[in-house]
Formats: structure tokens, C-alpha cells, sequence
């Protein structure tokens, strides 16, 4: 670890003459059909100013620049402190070249960028950490900062903006998967947990120890939440996923294979529309990728969403979500709606973008809200965005043919704010009293950072005040703010938190059941058992899912009285997917005995609750055949070991495939059958549908397109037909070897080929 002055003196001579820093720059472009009679054959390095002014932005709005290189170097992901500076995490090391060699020098680092003459944009730059490997994010919690570098994760305390000192907080953060498929975010939610994508664990800092426990898996770069804390993702081909309860529930039964409420479809529509050319993606070889002006018609790299909570933008915005693409260089805008339980949502326009643009190093790769109310948007700049792992002969010629591999030195921030209106940067002060207010405040990144201040800080005197505004019905996110507060200093009360349940607004009553696991304890489960059956028996159906996840919570103190609310919810809503799915998560092991507990009352076996029940069991007792996973990894051990860095992070641990991402490997007969299939699928990838064990699995319910990675140098013959090995003896695969012959001769037969295979061709 180097620190660095204020300023620094270079990056890199050759980009410092290709990259130029700008102090102030502000413009918006709608000009329709910006894109006509432009020479696409090169994409030159362009100044910042000169980028925004390729930009095409929705009317009414601006772009202003932040920051730009040599202030900032390839920005990856970023936070904001309570005075507003921001702490950038700069991934120098990534796609050195086509080939990715030199990709683990350590030349990482973890910035502090600060506006301190206070007109808008960074003027100082501070290096906290450097010789870093492929940072990927931060989070800056009470004294610290918890920085991902894999494979761990670490915590770095802060003192006078330097390191003093680090505590090793999970030394397999982020141990499989390669840069693309590796966990980060590392966000800190409404409930006071850290909530990653690409990842099941949640963290949270308690004294000196840090919690880690299990959550639901959730997708891929990039992760927000809306105003009442549920969370929001994506993977590469996927406009919006996201959750329609709190993050905390519903993944602790894993007999259970997904959960309803959960890794939801929030807009299904994945259509883009480019204003430039986007040859450079790495399947644009094939029918359908790019239409007849060779755009992209899809996502192929949505990542970095988040959800508008500002109060610059207007009523029209309240509730949209933005997502980064950066491999078709644009910015969408999505419009969500709720309808019970259910979130979903729409594009905002057709055949348009919210921002697009015709320089093809603009690359945001994430966007975030801002202490402003603005709309900041991470532009990594660079040409070579996809990875080396899956980089086929087609992209790399792409990236010969426009020089996309240099310079490196590159990367700009923007914000987004409307036209002519004037941003005020909030800042969290010290005094109490003005904090408590900020909870209150109309821009909800407002309201998240002063409660992480307060929970941080844990003043004492600040109590009397969280506990005045608790009650303060004219404003319930003020008091959804005080209660998580509260809830983080350990000073929230059974008697609170039994009147909120009470509440009138819904969105409160939901908070309250919400909050039911961190205070529960000997002397207080029955209070709030008795809350949760009268909760019942008011027949608050939109609470009945809580209800039910909350009960879990009681089983501890008391199993009867837990069991008991389960079986009123069962008996009111039997065929309820919400409702069933939170009860039968609520019953690892147990299922059994609980189907057993309701067969006199509900015998009907169409019943949703016997089905999922019924389904629980199944899966458990197919898992009690699994053979030893060990033993097949020593079997295996390069097998297993790209098993864990190309394979799981899509078809997951267990084999049997993660919902939104791709369908099971355990008993398919794709990997049991054919071996000259199964090569070709892994070393070219498939093109979807795809049907496995007699159900057809197509977008959405899985990705359309799995990469192949026979292009990749780093990957020998002798690694494929290790990882195929590993999976056709793994779970309950039992399936002949393939030697290592076997995947050469597939290499020679479709020596040259580079599009991904379908179904159809495979069979033929």
C-alpha cells in the first residue's frame, strides 16, 4: 500500500496524450438520426467534452462531467461519504490486451475523489489503496471501508483518509467465477445488511465481528434498492430482476428451488436500441444479434442498475429504474408499476434510449444516485469491455480492426440533471436533531446515508429524537429511516414496534413484520405472535407472506406457537404462490411432518401448498443420491477447478441450475449423453431454447446464450475434458469418460467456427 498526494503526477505517458482532463463541461444533445453519415470504421479516443458531445440524451436533460482521466483511471464502481467526496474503485488491471495477459499485475486502486471548490465537478484526487488485483467494491461502514479484491474481502480501517490496518472478513468472497462472474455491489440495504450481486451471502458489521449469513442468490454486476429496501439486479441478457419482499426472507429451505417474490422478472422487454454500430460484441457474427443497420437488438451486458430515489427529476421519474449497456454504449430507462405484490414495469420509450451514443469506448458499467439528486453514471472508456475467457476470433479482429486494445489510462464520471435546475449537494452533519430531519428527506440516497451515519455513529443522544419522529404519521418513509435507525443501535422497542404493526399504511405494516427478526426474543415472542395472528385475522392478505416468513422467527422461542400461524396461513391461503412459498421456506427438513400435520384439513393434493410441499420432499430425497463431491474434485481437480470459476456461477453449486440464468446439469441429458455434444456446447456455446428432462427452457426463465470457452488460449483440451468429466460424475450424473482426444477431434472438426450452436443443429 502507497499513499499519494492530492494530485496526481501521471498515469501513463502513452495514454496521457490520447486522455485529456476537462474541468467543466455541461451539454445535451436530441438530435434525431445523430448517427447518419458518420464513418464508423474507427472509434478514436476523444476528450470527455468531445464524448458528451456524441451523447444523445432524453429532452430536458443535461450531461455534466465529474470527473475524467488523469483524475480518474478505468472506474469500475463508486461511493459517496458523508461529506460527499467520492470513493472510486479503479479496475486498471482488466483487458490488458485482447488476450488479457497481465491482467494480475497489481495496479488496482481505491480513490478519493473531491469537489472542493464546490462547482460540480472533482478537483483532487487521493490514492487510499493501491496495488490492488482486479478491485471490484467498496463500502464505507463506520471507520472503514470494505474493499472486494479477490478472492477476499477485506476491511481496511480509515484514519486521516489512509489505511490503518485491515481485518480479513471473508477470505472466499469472491474464490470462483472469473472478472465477469464474481460478486460485488457490496451495498448496504434498508435493513442495515450488505447485499451483494452475484453472490447468497449478506454481511453485517456487529462490534468488532462481522455476520455472514446466507440470502438468495442475485445476479450478475451491479445491485439497488427502491425506497422500502427490496432489491433490484441483473445479468448480462436481462433488462430488470428484482424482489417483491424484503431481501432478508425466503432462502433458508433449500429443498425449496425458488422462491415466488424472488428473482422476478421485473421488465421482461430486454430490447435496446443503439444509435451507432455495435459490431464489437462478441456473438455479432450471428443471425439476430444485430439487426439490418448492425446494432444490437438485445442486451448482452446489462449491468449496474439502479433505481432513481432523487428529487431532481420529477413525478414522471419517481420509481424508474436505469440500466447500464454498455457494450451497445446507451443508458435505458424502465417505468415500474405494483400491483399487489407484484412489481413490474415497462421500457419508457420505443425505439429510443434515455441516453445513447455513438463513441464506442463510452462504456457505463455503473450508475448510481447522488447526495444531489442527480444520476451518476461510472464510464469505464475503454475499447475491449467483454472478458478473455469468452472472447471469440470474431471480437478479437473487431478489436485489430478499430485499434480498441489502447490506450488504457482512461474513464470518466457524469452526472445527469435536468436542464437549467440548479443541484444542491447534501452533506450529513453531526447534530442529531438535523439527522433525524435528513430521514425525512424527499431524495431517499439522502435518507440512506444519514441513517448509515446514525447507525455508525451510535449516538446516544440522538435517540430521544428517532424515537419523537417514530411517530410522525404525515411522512412514513421519515419513519420506516427512524425505525431501521433504531433497529441499528439496538434501541428499538417491542412496544414500537407492535404500534407500527398496527399502522394504518401498509408500506409501514411491512417495515414493522420486516424488522420482527432482529427483535424477537424470550421475552417478546408472544406479544408479537399475537400481533401476527390478529394480523390473520383482519384478513391483511398483503401482510399473510410476512407473516408467514416471520414466523420462522418465533420456531426458536416457541415451535407450537410458530406452527400454529403457518397453519392458519395455510388454511386461509392454500393455493397462494406468495403465501405457500413463505410458509414452505420457513421448513428445511420439516416438510414431511408439516405435510403430514394438515392432511386431515387440506388433503386435496392440487393444492399449492401440498404441490410445493410435496415438491421440497422430492428434491430432498434426490439430494440424499448425490455422490461426494470431494471425491469426484480429486478425482478431477482441474475440472473441478473450472467447474467453480466458469460453471457454477450459472448452474450453481448443486447442479441444478439458478433461475433467470441457466437450466440443470444434475440428470440432464445433454451432459450424460452424446459426448460429441456436449463438447461442442462448452467449447462454442449454445444458443437457446434448449430442452432438458422434457421441459423447454428459453428466455426468460433462463439466459438465452451460454458462452463458449474453447476460444480462450488460458483453457487447454485437457482442461475441457476435465470439466466435463467433473460434471458427468458429479450429483447424480454417472456418465463415461472423455478423453482428452475426443475434445481435439471436435476442435478439428469445426476448426474456424465461431457461432454458438442451437438445439436444432446439435440433434442434427
Amino acid at each position: 500500500m502507497k499513499g499519494y498526494k492530492y494530485i496526481v503526477l501521471a498515469i501513463a505517458l502513452f495514454s496521457l496524450y490520447q486522455c485529456q482532463s476537462y474541468k467543466s463541461v455541461v451539454h445535451s444533445n436530441s438530435i434525431t438520426g445523430m448517427a447518419k453519415g458518420i464513418d464508423f470504421s474507427s472509434s478514436p479516443v476523444v476528450a470527455a467534452h468531445e464524448s458528451i458531445s456524441k451523447m444523445r440524451i432524453e429532452d430536458g436533460f443535461d450531461i455534466q462531467l465529474v470527473a475524467a482521466e488523469p483524475l480518474v483511471s478505468t472506474p469500475v464502481a463508486m461511493s459517496f461519504d458523508a461529506s460527499g467526496r467520492m470513493w472510486v474503485v479503479e479496475m486498471s488491471g482488466y483487458m490488458p490486451d485482447s488476450m488479457g495477459r497481465g491482467e494480475d499485475k497489481p495496479n488496482g486502486k481505491i480513490v478519493i475523489l473531491e469537489d472542493k471548490n464546490h462547482d460540480g465537478v472533482a478537483d483532487t484526487r487521493k490514492v487510499f489503496l493501491d496495488s490492488l488485483v482486479l478491485p471490484r467494491s467498496i463500502c464505507l461502514i463506520e471507520d472503514g471501508i470494505l474493499v472486494a479484491e479477490p478472492p477476499r474481502l477485506w476491511y481496511y480501517k480509515i484514519k486521516n483518509d489512509k489505511p490503518a490496518g485491515r481485518t480479513l472478513v471473508d477470505a472466499k468472497f469472491a474464490d470462483e467465477g472469473n472478472v465477469e462472474h464474481q460478486p460485488n455491489g457490496l451495498m448496504r440495504a434498508l435493513d442495515n445488511w450488505i447485499y451483494n450481486a452475484k453472490d447468497s451471502k449478506r454481511f453485517r458489521k456487529r462490534g468488532d465481528k462481522w455476520i455472514v449469513e446466507q440470502t438468495h442468490f442475485r445476479g450478475q454486476w451491479g445491485i439497488t434498492q427502491d425506497d422500502y429496501g427490496r432489491l433490484y439486479y441483473n445479468d448480462n441478457s436481462t433488462n430488470l430482476i428484482g424482489d417483491f419482499f424484503s431481501p432478508g426472507f425466503g432462502s433458508g429451505n433449500k429443498n425449496l428451488r425458488g422462491v415466488a417474490g424472488y428473482n422476478e422478472r421485473s421488465v421482461a422487454d430486454n430490447r435496446v436500441y443503439p444509435i451507432r454500430p455495435t459490431t464489437g460484441i462478441n456473438r455479432g457474427y450471428v443471425p439476430g444479434m444485430l439487426d439490418d443497420s448492425l446494432r444490437l437488438k438485445e442486451f448482452t451486458a446489462a449491468c449496474g442498475p439502479v433505481i432513481y430515489r432523487g428529487d431532481l427529476f420529477g413525478d414522471a421519474y419517481k420509481w424508474n429504474a436505469f440500466v447500464a449497456e454498455p457494450t451497445g454504449n446507451l443508458i435505458k430507462r424502465d417505468i415500474l408499476t405494483q400491483d399487489g405484490f407484484k412489481i413490474k414495469g415497462k421500457q419508457a420509450y420505443q425505439n429510443r434510449e434515455f441516453l445513447a451514443s455513438i463513441d464506442e469506448r463510452f462504456r457505463p458499467v455503473s450508475l448510481y444516485n447522488g447526495p444531489d439528486g442527480a444520476l451518476y453514471v461510472v464510464d469505464m472508456y475503454r475499447g475491449i469491455i467483454q472478458h478473455k475467457t469468452y472472447v471469440t476470433p470474431y471480437l478479437r479482429n473487431e478489436f485489430a480492426k478499430r485499434n480498441l486494445s489502447e490506450p488504457l489510462g482512461c474513464g470518466r464520471i457524469y452526472k445527469i440533471v435536468p436542464k437549467n435546475k440548479k443541484t444542491n449537494l447534501i452533506t450529513i452533519p453531526n447534530d442529531p436533531q438535523q439527522q433525524v430531519a435528513l430521514l425525512g428527506n424527499a431524495n431517499g440516497f439522502v435518507r440512506d446515508l444519514t441513517q448509515q451515519v446514525m447507525v455508525d455513529q451510535k449516538n446516544g443522544n440522538a435517540i430521544p429524537y428517532l424515537k419523537a419522529a417514530l411517530k410522525n404519521h404525515n411522512n412514513p418513509f421519515q419513519v420506516i429511516h427512524v425505525m431501521w435507525t433504531l433497529e441499528g443501535v439496538n434501541a428499538l422497542q417491542t412496544n414500537e414496534v407492535l404500534a407500527l404493526l398496527k399502522d394504518a399504511n401498509w408500506i409501514v405494516r411491512a417495515q414493522a413484520l420486516s424488522v420482527l427478526p432482529s427483535v424477537v426474543n424470550t421475552s417478546s415472542y408472544q406479544f408479537y405472535a399475537e400481533a401476527l395472528q390478529q394480523l390473520i385475522a383482519n384478513d391483511d392478505q398483503l401482510a399473510a407472506p410476512y407473516i408467514a416468513y416471520a414466523a420462522n422467527y418465533i420456531k426458536p422461542f416457541n415451535e407450537k406457537l410458530s406452527d400454529a400461524l403457518l397453519v392458519s396461513l395455510v388454511k386461509k391461503y392454500p393455493n397462494d404462490n406468495f403465501v405457500i412459498d413463505a410458509v414452505v421456506s420457513t421448513l428445511p427438513y420439516k416438510e414431511e411432518v408439516f405435510k403430514q400435520s394438515i392432511a386431515k384439513e387440506l388433503p386435496d393434493s392440487n393444492l399449492r401448498i401440498n404441490k410445493q410441499l410435496q415438491r421440497a420432499i422430492n428434491n430432498f430425497k434426490s439430494t440424499q443420491k448425490n455422490r461426494d463431491p470431494e471425491l469426484i474434485a480429486k478425482l478431477y481437480p482441474k475440472g473441478a477447478a473450472l467447474f467453480l470459476s466458469s460453471c457454477q456461477t450459472c448452474h450453481a453449486s448443486d447442479g441444478n441450475g439458478i433461475k433467470s440464468l441457466a437450466p440443470p446439469l444434475n440428470k440432464s441429458e445433454w451432459v450424460n449423453g452424446d459426448k460429441s455434444k456436449l463438447i461442442s456446447i462448452v467449447m462454442f456455446g449454445l444458443t437457446g431454447p434448449i430442452k432438458v428432462n422434457g421441459h423447454v427452457y428459453e428466455s426468460p426463465e433462463i439466459s438465452a446464450d451460454m458462452p463458449g470457452i474453447g476460444h480462450s488460449e488460458e483453457i487447454s483440451d485437457e482442461d475441457i475434458a476435465q470439466v466435463l468429466n467433473f460434471i458427468r460424475n458429479s450429483w447424480q450424473n454417472d456418465a463415461s469418460k472423455i478423453d482428452v482426444k475426443e475434445v481435439g477431434a471436435i476442435r478439428t472438426k469445426y476448426k474456424g467456427r465461431e457461432k454458438a450452436f442451437t438445439e436444432e443443429e446439435l440433434n442434427k
